[in-house]
């Protein structure tokens, strides 16, 4: 019982890093239906604006934060313009093929202007002291990085789900969401309201690249990849294009990545976490918190 909750502690941080970037993926999932493969990227992006923040400017590690954050919004809304905004009444398909494509340019770019070399975080930025835990008479151990990560998590969440249900801005996203063109005609500008939307999201990617970075102790260019596709796989788990649905995805998969982690092997973990994919998509596709919608002819 002590394993089962030392590794539920564990899988709880994993999870929050994969919930923050599994919120962009379904927030801009809900506003134009696109599965945006770059957003792996943007959060290797914010992950490194942040070391170059901490290591060349001297700034603290929440100096870092903010910075990355508007950094990689900028950046993500220059990709939505660039990349996007031009295939906005295009098939689905294509949309779909320039975030590969998009994907694929940003990691090749930052393997030719960062290099290949693995770097870290400068040591004392967090720190990431061991505290004992007493739970129903159980002695677990967690240290501050993790109950910091997951702080941050719940408070980013707490702001998301603030901008989205109780400022202009969050209700134009939402009208947005459910009829582009009705909203259109009631004055919403849509296309400043799916820019925020890619910002908000890569702001969320940012944190979630600096926690990764801190919680490994490692950042280079391919830093997206999997942890990118695994947050596609949480936001599917959870109901892709439900906010919700994301977080709970997102705590879900790195509970269940721990859990195989610690009672089979680590070898075992991403295949077991795509194979779960799979079996979303066979018995439940609109995920655990979304509602199977019949299509009529």
């Amino acid at each position: 019982m002590a394993v089962l909750l030392q590794q539920i502690i564990n899988g709880l941080s994993l999870g929050s890093i994969y919930a923050l970037i599994a919120l962009g993926y379904t927030m801009v999932y809900g506003i134009i239906q696109l599965i945006n493969f770059a957003h792996g990227d943007i959060m290797m992006a914010g992950a490194y604006i942040a070391f170059f923040v901490v290591v060349y400017l001297k700034l603290n590690i929440w100096w870092a934060f903010l910075i990355s954050m508007i950094g990689s919004a900028l950046l993500g809304v220059l990709i939505e313009r660039i990349a996007y905004k031009p295939l906005r009444n295009a098939t689905r398909l294509a949309p779909l093929i320039t975030a590969i494509g998009m994907s694929l340019f940003l990691e090749n770019g930052g393997l030719m202007v960062l290099g290949t070399d693995i770097r870290s975080y400068p040591g004392g930025l967090i720190t990431n002291a061991q505290l004992p835990l007493v739970i129903f008479g159980m002695r677990l151990t967690a240290t501050t990085l993790q109950l910091l990560i997951l702080a941050i998590t719940i408070v980013m969440m707490i702001i998301l789900q603030y901008i989205v249900h109780y400022t202009r801005a969050g209700k134009a996203m939402r009208a947005v969401s459910y009829d582009a063109d009705a909203a259109r005609l009631m004055g919403i500008n849509v296309d400043n309201t799916i820019s925020l939307t890619f910002a908000l999201g890569s702001a969320f990617a940012a944190v979630a690249g600096i926690l990764l970075g801190l919680y490994y102790n490692t950042i280079q260019p391919l830093m997206g990849i999997m942890p990118g596709l695994k947050a596609f796989v949480a936001a599917v788990i959870g109901g892709i294009g439900l906010i919700p649905g994301a977080m709970v995805g997102g705590f879900a998969l790195g509970i269940f990545e721990t859990m195989v982690s610690g009672y089979w092997s680590s070898n075992l973990r991403d295949p077991i976490v795509f194979l779960l994919l799979i079996l979303i998509l066979l018995v439940k596709p609109a995920g655990l918190l979304g509602k199977n919608n019949t299509e009529k002819v």
